[in-house]
């Protein structure tokens, strides 16, 4: 299991690929550092640069990648959309669904809606730190008026 946090938790005095061999092996099947920039390529032109330098974004995708590094086929991850420009939220959803077509599962954490939605297999909805509804993707339609009545949603 692979854990993404929201605040990303990345060594600001290393470089974006030192980043990335940090993470021990926690099974087989990890990606290598080629496959990560094959995946992320703003992070191959980045290699060098120190974590406080790359952008909100490339952070973001740091973090993701560094999970994958551990051949974790389970990933939690926490609003990673959260403060990001739309290009680089479009870019996260198109690795999310090549991971879900290569058979990892993932577990979303996510306020925006938007980016959500379509990525979607179930939906939980919390209230309170309680699940308080849950439907499979082909329900969404019929549950958008009770999603609509909650705030963020």
């Amino acid at each position: 299991m692979g854990y993404c946090p929201e605040e990303r938790g990345i060594f600001a005095s290393l470089s974006a690929e030192e980043n990335l061999m940090l993470p021990p092996t926690l099974a087989s099947g990890g990606m290598s550092v080629a496959d990560i920039y094959e995946m992320f390529p703003n992070l191959k032109e980045r290699a060098n640069s120190p974590g406080t330098r790359l952008s909100g974004g490339e952070q973001q995708m740091l973090a993701v990648a560094r999970i994958l590094r551990t051949g974790a086929r389970l990933l939690l991850l926490d609003e990673i959309s959260e403060g990001l420009a739309p290009v680089i939220v479009q870019k996260l959803a198109e690795t999310i669904r090549t991971l879900k077509s290569k058979g990892y599962t993932i577990v979303l954490v996510e306020q925006n809606f938007r980016f959500a939605a379509p990525l979607a297999d179930r939906f939980y909805v919390m209230e309170h730190g309680k699940i308080v509804k849950e439907f499979a993707q082909h329900e969404l339609r019929a549950n958008m008026g009770m999603l609509q009545e909650y705030p963020g949603v």
